[in-house]
């Protein structure tokens, strides 16, 4: 706990050098969560009040066979996910993070951090790797400029000049995106570990040594994820403070019982770890993968993550390693970050259904099959869960908002206990929001991107 605790106040230290008008932004953010609660519990009195509207809608929609079918399909899919949840929570009681070790046992580590268009960030990203408590024999740095338009090159040079022979730094000759940025670092690298950072994300001092340590006490270990935290949370913008609570529950309990399971499906690229021999398995068919005959130019780390499991690897989650990273502070840049997001998710799950009934590991297969059938269930569910919603809405406008409210009252109570036992009980809050936020602004991410998945581009860069 110590670690995550400077961790956290490292972070608050860092946003609140940024933070002007801190009376304001308090003031807002607070209106934001108290109007989310307000509205919340305003559902809960609707459900309440239309309780017999809801006993008769029910009714007569279990009078017809469509109904009843409806019903009987929709319990099936409560009890899997609440079956899931349970299982979940089973496994991250489970897990524990593996505690660093010596010096002396540390393997040698290549760090690599690509960059496009990241101006100034990319110099702090630098700084705060030279700074890490890791022998400095052990230890290379590579920062490899993705032909950016802006002062990126400039502000690596400036790195270079503080910290010598520490880094080395690399220039492409044009803009082929980051998944061959890293494939330079990797050729170049020398390490037995490859870390791999984006160059919006700092991190603690003690995070590469945590982040490494489970290659040194599992010699199955291929991959390793590390914990994500939201860098631009303390600025005016509210997203930030949002996802910042998403990212908790996705990281510290999501990925934790996947850990557990030894099969965490994708290693973010904010912050991962590979075993060499593991990369270099792969490495040919990462660089060339294709999806619909098309170059694949997104999804580098979730794609990298399951050629690792499909070499009969674990790859694991790392709770005591943490970075810090700037996300979209305005709805345009977030839609489009989950797009990406989604599309590769579309993509790497057809991959992984090509080898996950196979005897593709060693020992237990079966948690690794089950992560990969509620990953299915979420996709094909997609399409029939707004077809219902805009049924829903249409015969039952106000049923069908209250009683989506209070859903998002109770569902949305775990992540915001969760936050609040992890961090900080007011920040817990903003679960609340997040939830509203996505059922009615992003609810409509999932089916484009499986409608869009053979696109490319990174959409959130220029």
């Amino acid at each position: 706990m110590k670690s995550e605790t400077i961790a956290s106040n490292q972070a608050n230290t860092k946003n609140n050098k940024s933070i002007k008008p801190k009376k304001q932004r308090d003031l807002r953010g607070i209106l934001v969560r108290a109007s989310s609660l307000v509205l919340l519990m305003g559902a809960a009195y609707l459900v309440y009040a239309l309780q017999n509207d809801f006993d008769r809608y029910h009714m007569e929609k279990l009078d017809s066979n469509w109904g009843m079918a409806f019903f009987i399909i929709a319990g099936g899919l409560f009890l899997f996910k609440a079956g899931f949840f349970v299982y979940n929570l089973y496994l991250y009681f489970r897990y524990k993070p593996v505690e660093s070790v010596s010096n002396e046992e540390l393997p040698t580590c290549t760090v690599i951090v690509p960059a496009y268009n990241e101006g100034k960030q990319v110099w702090a990203t630098l700084m705060s790797l030279a700074k890490s408590d890791y022998p400095a024999g052990k230890l290379q740095l590579l920062a490899i400029d993705d032909g950016s338009k802006d002062d990126t090159w400039h502000w690596m040079q400036e790195a270079k000049k503080s910290l010598g022979d520490r880094v080395s730094i690399y220039q492409q000759p044009e803009n082929k995106g980051k998944r061959h940025a890293l494939y330079r670092g990797f050729n170049i690298g020398t390490g037995e570990v490859f870390v791999t950072v984006d160059s919006d994300s700092e991190v603690t001092e003690d995070t590469l040594r945590n982040l490494v340590s489970p290659f040194v006490v599992n010699e199955k270990c291929g991959a390793v994820a590390g914990n994500i935290r939201v860098l631009n949370n303390g600025k005016k913008a509210l997203l930030p403070k949002m996802l910042d609570v998403s990212f908790v529950l996705s990281f510290e309990f999501v990925r934790s019982a996947e850990s557990s399971l030894e099969s965490v499906l994708c290693t973010p690229g904010a912050l991962a770890a590979y075993r060499r021999d593991a990369v270099f398995g792969c490495l040919d068919e990462w660089i060339n993968q294709t999806f619909m005959g098309q170059p694949s130019d997104i999804g580098e780390d979730r794609a990298m993550t399951n050629m690792i499991l499909k070499q009969g690897y674990h790859v694991l989650f790392q709770r005591n390693a943490y970075a810090f990273t700037n996300v979209p502070e305005k709805y345009t840049g977030l839609y489009k970050m989950f797009i990406r997001w989604g599309r590769s998710n579309v993509r790497e799950n057809l991959a992984m259904a090509k080898y996950v009934f196979t005897d593709f590991r060693e020992g237990s297969k079966a948690g690794s099959r089950i992560l990969f059938i509620n990953q299915v269930i979420k996709l094909v569910m997609s399409y029939p869960s707004i077809l219902l919603m805009l049924f829903f809405i249409s015969m039952h406008p106000v049923l069908f908002i209250s009683s989506t409210l209070l859903s998002i009252l109770i569902l949305s109570s775990f992540p915001v206990l969760f936050y609040a036992k992890r961090y900080k009980l007011s920040e817990s809050f903003w679960a609340y929001s997040y939830s509203i936020l996505y059922t009615f602004g992003l609810f409509w991410i999932t089916p484009y991107a499986i409608a869009t998945a053979s696109r490319r581009g990174w959409l959130t860069r220029g």
